[in-house]
């Protein structure tokens, strides 16, 4: 037991976030949060903490999320009352959509004048009700130790999210008898994530996997924030069942291994797309069958059975029923299973699957992700793909759009090395997530990959790049466009191309840079791009490419609004396949490459 000493409320909080692990902070001051800035003044003389100064509260919120999500720790950004607080609002929508752990602390108008709409008083408790997995207001200082340790807890454990603390002015500088509480000691009534799954359920699924012949891991942004990366490749190659991933799923299986088929979803691969249509056992691993990934719902792996795994129990059956539910924390859970296929000596056949994976093999070859060359301009896809050769190592954050989804299907991530905003689909985002994951990595290669639009609705973070040195690569997909939104305007609003052009009053962006006092290199010409990419990753700081790339590229394949997901457009087919012609499996008639089904039964090709 810590002797009590007196102590201000603000001391409380900055002690406990160290006490807690916490080394970087990332925010913005103002009049409500000043005595807890004038503690961190303290704080950061005597070594305890570093604060970062964004130049917009968004920013803090993004880059305490990108920190989180490159570390597996907890995220932690600050802001004051009213304006501050909300400005918070997107970045921690964003973190909740994608189960991102975060401790966000906001200033609050003194005790006395909550509710008189004081100056700067928003309810932000109120406001971030929905987007939050719990929120505290600090009513006393002595409660501050005991809340801090509490919103550690809940954010870090079970499914992640983001937990908001509001401290009053006057609690700040109010003292009290302080006694520290350690992390890992506290402990709350009624807050007791399952951790290990059911073994009536966990042999089920051992009896659906032994079962199946086209058995397909779907595995999501659950096994990312588990550390199930090594299990997930165990139980993949121990039942030689091949991988899919969601866009949170990215990193979690090696893209070089033969088992992996990429993302599916709306821009997924054709291989993963058709397999999870026509597997026949889909093991979902922390995933939650979101709109973008299943397409139209009652067509998505419709003639699969279901094993869904996952550690929050609302995610279990909300949108698809399985045969199987298994509620627990997916490492815990995989590993389980592994140790009971050990105890029973399963697989009793070793090629079980050969055939399904011959199949998805001819997927592979018939579609692949196809990187187009234009006789007079770069393709994003090149540049994306040449960043992925120097730098295949490196953590990439995206903001959103169809650089996005070029980077999803081109780059092959390791784990904790794709940082992207998927849920909430956050323009703006990969620029202070980048900067967030270099201040917790400063060893570690950190590229954004941004497009034109999104990078303006964030780009006043350079100046936090310059001031701190922090160096981020950053490259603009540059196509003078709101890309996504031009291609679904052409693709379904009959090429209206209403408010998505960019060209007029975009800055230059290698002069805006400059004058944030970061590098910046403009490429216009094929032949720049290795040597560009090169002197970026080699320049002593932080640097901005703006890669001027064709402008009305789409990104493909694509699967329509309401559709399955094996009815996609833009498919490209190999020159292999180009002429060729395939013999239907079931009754072996002939029939051209161009056919989805045979001509003779209707079989599936």
């Amino acid at each position: 037991m810590v002797a009590p000493v007196t102590r201000t409320g603000a001391f409380a909080l900055l002690d406990s976030l160290k006490r807690h692990g916490v080394k970087h902070i990332f925010g913005y001051p103002g009049g409500a949060i000043l005595p807890i800035y004038d503690e961190i003044y303290r704080a950061e003389a005597r070594g305890d903490i570093e604060h970062i100064l964004v130049r917009h509260e968004q920013g803090a919120a993004h880059a305490a999320d990108g920190y989180a999500r490159a570390t597996g720790k907890v995220g932690v950004c600050f802001a004051t009352s009213g304006p501050g607080a909300t400005n918070l609002v997107t970045g921690i929508a964003t973190a909740h959509l994608d189960s991102i752990p975060l401790v966000v602390v906001t200033g609050q108008v003194p005790r006395h004048a909550i509710g008189t709409d004081a100056f700067q008083e928003t309810d932000i408790f109120g406001i971030s009700l929905p987007i939050v997995k719990h929120s505290y207001v600090v009513r006393s200082a002595k409660e501050m130790a005991n809340i801090v340790a509490e919103a550690f807890h809940i954010a870090g454990t079970g499914r992640p999210g983001p937990v908001l603390i509001d401290i009053p002015k006057d609690v700040g500088t109010e003292e009290c008898e302080y006694i520290p509480i350690e992390p890992g000691t506290v402990k709350l009534s009624g807050y007791r994530p399952t951790v290990k799954g059911n073994i009536r359920q966990i042999n089920g699924a051992l009896e659906l996997i032994e079962t199946s012949r086209r058995p397909l891991l779907y595995v999501g942004g659950g096994a990312i924030a588990s550390n199930a990366h090594i299990q997930v490749q165990h139980i993949a190659e121990l039942f030689q069942i091949p991988v899919t991933t969601t866009l949170m799923g990215i990193g979690v299986f090696d893209e070089h291994h033969p088992l992996s088929v990429g993302m599916l979803g709306m821009h997924g691969t054709a291989y993963a797309n058709f397999a999870v249509t026509d597997c026949d056992l889909l093991i979902a691993v922390g995933a939650r069958f979101d709109d973008r990934v299943t397409g139209k719902l009652d067509e998505f792996a419709s003639t699969a059975k279901v094993i869904h795994i996952d550690i929050d129990p609302a995610e279990v059956g909300k949108n698809r029923l399985p045969e199987v539910p298994i509620v627990g924390d997916v490492r815990y859970v995989l590993e389980q299973i592994l140790e009971r296929a050990r105890q029973l000596g399963l697989p009793t056949q070793n090629n079980r699957t050969q055939g399904w994976l011959k199949q998805i093999s001819r997927w592979k070859e018939q579609y692949p992700l196809v990187v187009p060359q234009h006789p007079d301009s770069i393709s994003p896809q090149e540049v994306i793909v040449e960043l992925g050769r120097q730098a295949p190592n490196a953590y990439y954050t995206t903001d959103v759009g169809q650089h996005q989804m070029w980077a999803a299907q081109f780059l092959k991530n390791g784990p904790r090395r794709w940082i992207s905003s998927a849920g909430l689909g956050t323009m703006g985002y990969g620029l202070p997530a980048a900067m967030g994951a270099k201040v917790a990595l400063p060893q570690e290669q950190v590229i954004c990959i941004s497009g034109d639009a999104s990078f303006q609705m964030n780009l006043q973070e350079l100046a936090t790049l310059a001031q701190y040195n922090i160096q981020v690569k950053i490259v603009i997909i540059n196509n003078g466009w709101q890309g996504m939104v031009r291609q679904w305007q052409e693709t379904f609003y009959g090429e209206r191309y209403s408010c998505s052009n960019m060209e007029v009053g975009m800055p230059n962006f290698e002069l805006l840079a400059q004058a944030f006092g970061v590098k910046g290199m403009v490429i216009r010409d094929r032949s720049e791009l290795s040597e560009a990419v090169s002197a970026m990753l080699a320049h002593d700081g932080p640097v901005l490419i703006d890669a001027q790339v064709t402008r009305n590229e789409n990104c493909y394949p694509m699967v329509a609004p309401g559709k399955c997901n094996a009815q996609m457009i833009g498919l490209p087919v190999s020159e292999t396949f180009r002429n060729s012609v395939i013999n239907c499996g079931v009754c072996g008639s002939k029939n051209s490459y161009e056919h989805k089904f045979c001509s003779e039964c209707g079989t599936k090709l």
